[in-house]
Parts: C-alpha cells; sequence; structure tokens
C-alpha cells in the first residue's frame, strides 16, 4: 500500500495544521469544485460560505464538470460563472476536513481568526467493483467510487 505525502510548501511546519480524509464516498467531480472554490480564503470565512451551501443559500460555482449543470442566481456577479450546485455531500465531507485541521492548528498553538487555507486537493480514491448479475446470465459492474481530501491550512 502506499503512503500518503503532502505537499511541500515554504512555510514553517510549526506554523500550519493539516488534515485528510481519505476514501470518503463522494463525487470527485463535486469535491473538485467545491476545493476551487473555497481555496485561498481563510479559514472562517470558508467555513461559512460552506455552511451557505448545505443550507442551499449559495450555490457553488462549477468550472469543470459543469454539463448538465444549470445557471443559479447571484454566481456571475460574485464568480464570473454562470453554472452552479448545491454539493451538500461534498461540503460536508469538506467542513468536517476543514474543522479537523482547524484542530490540529489550535493544538499546535496557533490563533484560529487569523488561519488561511493555503492548500485544498481532491484525488481519486479507491473504486469498490461490485457487480450486479443479469438476465441470460450477463452482470453489469456498479463501480462506488471514493475520493480523498487534503487540507492545509496556515497562519497569515
Amino acid at each position: 500500500m502506499s503512503g500518503w505525502n503532502y505537499p511541500l510548501l515554504n512555510i514553517d511546519e510549526t506554523k500550519q495544521g493539516k488534515a485528510v480524509s481519505r476514501n470518503v464516498s463522494v463525487s470527485i467531480k463535486d469535491l473538485y469544485n467545491v476545493c476551487k472554490a473555497i481555496r485561498g480564503k481563510k479559514l472562517q470565512d470558508a467555513k461559512k460560505y460552506l455552511d451557505q451551501v448545505i443550507e442551499k443559500k449559495e450555490a457553488v460555482p462549477y468550472w469543470r464538470y459543469s454539463t448538465g449543470a444549470s445557471h443559479k442566481s447571484g454566481l456571475e456577479t460574485k464568480w464570473h460563472i454562470k453554472d452552479g450546485r448545491y454539493p451538500i455531500k461534498a461540503a460536508k465531507y469538506v467542513l468536517k476536513t476543514l474543522e479537523n485541521a482547524e484542530a490540529n492548528a489550535v493544538s499546535k498553538g496557533l490563533d484560529p481568526d487569523s488561519l488561511k487555507i493555503v492548500h485544498i486537493a481532491a484525488h481519486k480514491g479507491l473504486i469498490l467493483k461490485r457487480y450486479m448479475p443479469r438476465a441470460f446470465g450477463r452482470a453489469t459492474a456498479k463501480n462506488r467510487r471514493t475520493s480523498h481530501i487534503e487540507v492545509i491550512v496556515a497562519e497569515v
């Protein structure tokens, strides 16, 4: 089994908090767009934004994998993009990972109000392969895809 490595950033290890969620059952397509929307934001602002997404008060813009995504009001003025969705499941898992990274940073003695998301990424995880029996001795694959989320927050 392969190991896990965080990206190398030019930030002191004592000034950053890290967290990773592995093999979460969320679409990589939704996670990609959620991560891109909150990358570079202050931690408290990102958490408020994700709470708004979970309550369906603010949509996440879809830069990629936007086929079939309808236009949402308010996206074009803020993000300069029209397509968006409300990926509630992805937002919940990203919010949980952000809270873990915040707790790791606070345990190092960092101020939670001055934390900024310096790195967030979603990667493909394991594919759990299952087969559904069909008529005449055939079978259809039912793949369950998983994803990884990695977050690094640092003091500004």
